[in-house]
């Protein structure tokens, strides 16, 4: 049985294309699971994938509600692959958190060049250690490690930088991070995440400049940068 590292799960309801993707994937050593509607998308827990090659337009559930489905509970990079190429559309799939977006009709070897450099991104995890150039988050201890010395950060600091490391070079959404980071005890809104940003960049210092703002959608955390 392959590691989960080898693992994509491929999305596709037109059966020449999902064919010559399939094929593709499994040339270049990965373990290709194929579903061909939203439903059976539904059904797979995205865990078990290193990575998620998504069509749109499916039979059963659409494609965007798929996305927003793994995006609850699941970490995975999701790659959408659709006819549509309205900057709308492009827009409404990264606020839900896809990590990148192919338009149809494409190459296939661009596809499969696409998920390489994905998977290429100079982020190193480990059991619960994700390491972002001079920046480490050991997830069980909560704790967080720049340039060798232990950074001390509040509750909410921690979440909000943990969120940004699990999905790495994705831009989130401000709402997605402020329902998911703030504290549902206290009132607070999209602007007091701001501030939370804030006051995090400062204490990560050198390592503050990852955080980066992305205008109109939230932030990310930049791999690049950190290469």
């Amino acid at each position: 049985m392959n590691d989960v590292s080898d693992r994509i799960l491929l999305v596709e309801d037109d059966e020449k294309l999902g064919s010559q993707i399939s094929r593709h994937l499994s040339d270049r050593g990965f373990d290709v699971t194929w579903r061909k509607d939203g439903d059976a998308a539904l059904e797979e827990d995205p865990e078990r994938y290193r990575l998620v090659v998504l069509d749109l337009m499916l039979p059963g559930t659409y494609g965007m509600d798929v996305l927003k489905s793994y995006r609850r509970a699941h970490d995975v990079p999701v790659l959408i692959l659709s006819a549509r190429n309205e900057t709308s559309d492009k827009v409404r799939a990264l606020e839900l958190g896809a990590d990148d977006y192919l338009t149809k009709p494409f190459w296939p070897e661009e596809l499969v060049a696409r998920v390489q450099a994905r998977l290429r991104r100079p982020v190193l995890q480990r059991s619960d250690v994700i390491r972002v150039g001079g920046l480490e988050i050991r997830e069980s201890a909560r704790e967080v490690v720049v340039e060798g010395e232990p950074v001390s950060l509040t509750r909410v600091e921690f979440d909000l930088l943990l969120a940004l490391a699990r999905r790495p070079g994705v831009a989130v959404e401000r709402t997605w991070l402020a329902e998911r980071v703030l504290d549902p005890e206290r009132p607070g809104t999209e602007r007091t995440l701001d501030v939370h940003v804030s006051r995090l960049r400062k204490k990560l210092g050198a390592c503050g400049s990852l955080v980066r703002t992305v205008w109109s959608i939230g932030y990310r955390l930049d791999t690049e940068a950190a290469s």
